[in-house]
């Protein structure tokens, strides 16, 4: 017996109107999975609680990347470069702090996601072709991670960092002034009249497509956007780089894919939610080939006792309590402000990445 259109779509909208208590109940059924159930190298609660600080440090870098629609280890692993050993004393290998962000951001990036279908600023079709075309340079990049030396991880992370840096300051991510708003009976309306209700969104959005292919998509607060979703091409090319990227060191589809949402005039929010799904969902395929993959490439062979537990039952509260707030804060802020304070650090950890694959650190 299959499920009717308006019976799904009543589960959707149940879905997205409790998606908060959903997507807090994944991290704790995650925290509490992996304290019962996951192999650790230790045991105890000072085992547990020795890594609570990364609450605060993650929570703030989720916040942050996610408001600008960003990988959120493009953060997190610099900081578990640089900082982290100053704190701890302790090196993580390559493949674990890439491991870290991936299963970090997977969780935040997913909670934002889903808080940007909430407000209607999701493109499903644009963000179900971009994921598919990048899917096999996501696996590619992640199996290329267990075999490159580390001085080569450190000289791409850089090129990554310092190619985002410059992508940041060339595009514009500054809100555009919505063209419409509810009419005075509160109905959701674009150029005039009621907008059709398409049964394909994702969200609460209304959705019209003309002959031409134009898109007019209408979000939660009646702002209305007008696209087309014309140039697959340069986007298909943006993305398959920044899979690779993506999968080798845990960012890079995110800045590359931003930009060239903005290139082909998507507007910029709906640009942000739509990349929100791409990258969490490559985030997670990513993760999972960090975790499982090494041995198909002779690299490790699966060791979950050699994740670091004791860090991500913080850090995965921590992303997902960002992912939540980051539509608020974009809602209310000049993007443009935070990007360009993201350019700046990304550019000066480039560099000091340049130094250290050289051997200068």
């Amino acid at each position: 017996m299959t499920e009717s259109p308006s019976s799904s779509g009543s589960i959707q909208k149940t879905f997205l109107k409790y998606q908060h208590v959903f997507v807090f109940l994944a991290p704790l059924l995650f925290v509490v999975g992996v304290y019962f159930f996951a192999p650790t190298e230790g045991s105890g609660l000072g085992y547990w609680l020795n890594y609570w600080w990364m609450f605060l440090v993650f929570v703030t870098g989720a916040t942050i990347v996610n408001t600008v629609g960003i990988s959120g280890s493009a953060l997190f692993v610099p900081f578990l470069i640089f900082i982290y050993p100053l704190i701890t004393g302790d090196v993580l290998k390559s493949q674990t702090l890439v491991k870290i962000g991936l299963i970090s951001e997977s969780f935040g990036l997913s909670s934002s996601a889903l808080a940007f279908i909430q407000y209607g600023l999701v493109d499903r079709r644009l963000a179900t072709s971009l994921v598919l075309g990048a899917v096999p340079f996501v696996v590619a990049g992640a199996l290329l991670s267990f075999v490159i030396p580390a001085w080569l991880f450190h000289t791409l992370l850089g090129v990554a960092l310092l190619a985002a840096s410059y992508l940041l300051f060339r595009a514009n991510l500054g809100h555009e002034e919505p063209s419409g708003s509810p009419d005075e009976t509160g109905q959701v309306s674009a150029d005039g009249g009621e907008l059709p209700n398409d049964a394909d969104k994702l969200g609460p959005a209304g959705v019209a497509i003309d002959d031409e292919g134009t898109v007019t998509r209408v979000d939660r607060d009646g702002n209305d956007y007008e696209y087309s979703r014309g140039g697959y091409v340069e986007r298909f090319l943006n993305y398959s780089i920044g899979g690779v990227f993506q999968g080798l060191a845990g960012f890079g589809i995110g800045e590359l894919g931003i930009i060239s949402m903005l290139r082909t005039k998507v507007p910029v929010r709906v640009a942000i939610g739509t990349n929100h799904i791409v990258v969490a969902t490559t985030a997670v395929l990513a993760s999972l080939v960090h975790v499982f993959g090494g041995g198909l490439v002779g690299g490790h062979t699966m060791d979950l006792a050699s994740t670091p537990w004791d860090i991500v039952v913080w850090t995965v509260p921590a992303t997902t309590l960002g992912g939540q707030i980051a539509p608020y804060v974009s809602a209310a802020l000049d993007t443009s402000i935070i990007k360009k304070g993201v350019g700046v650090l990304f550019a000066i950890i480039a560099l000091a990445l340049f130094i250290m694959a050289t051997g200068g650190l």
